[in-house]
């Protein structure tokens, strides 16, 4: 069963706050230092994101892919900076990107039709 993005967001943070809630404080230090990462500094954090989300599509993580199209998104990331980004994706995986492709763009589609008060088809 496929999950919404308000699911999705949801099951993200939920998860997160249990993990960080378990006691165990190098969950929290490396939460910490992830996060951190993420903020404008000399690189804004839209380009960061950008930059996290062609990792994830490369490693092949739909979560991080989900995770870094909404925050790019929320940063003001266009359509063509999102597939410029997995274009990048693309030429330094390789073909094994594709099904993550897939899934990139059903998710960038989703999140901007969200912002656009876009019903879904069914």
């Amino acid at each position: 069963m496929k999950k919404t993005i308000t699911e999705t967001r949801k099951y993200r943070l939920d998860m997160n706050e249990k993990i960080l809630s378990s006691g165990f404080r190098d969950f929290n230090k490396f939460f910490a230092l992830d996060n951190k990462a993420y903020i404008n500094g000399a690189l804004p954090a839209k380009t960061k994101e950008l930059m996290g989300l062609v990792a994830s599509m490369v490693l092949r993580c739909n979560d991080c892919i989900f995770y870094h199209i909404d925050r790019s998104i929320q940063d003001g990331a266009s359509k063509e900076e999102l597939t410029e980004s997995f274009n990048i994706a693309l030429i330094v995986g390789g073909s094994i990107v594709i099904p993550h492709l897939r899934y990139a763009f059903e998710m960038m589609d989703e999140i901007f039709n969200e912002r656009n008060n876009i019903k879904p088809e069914d």
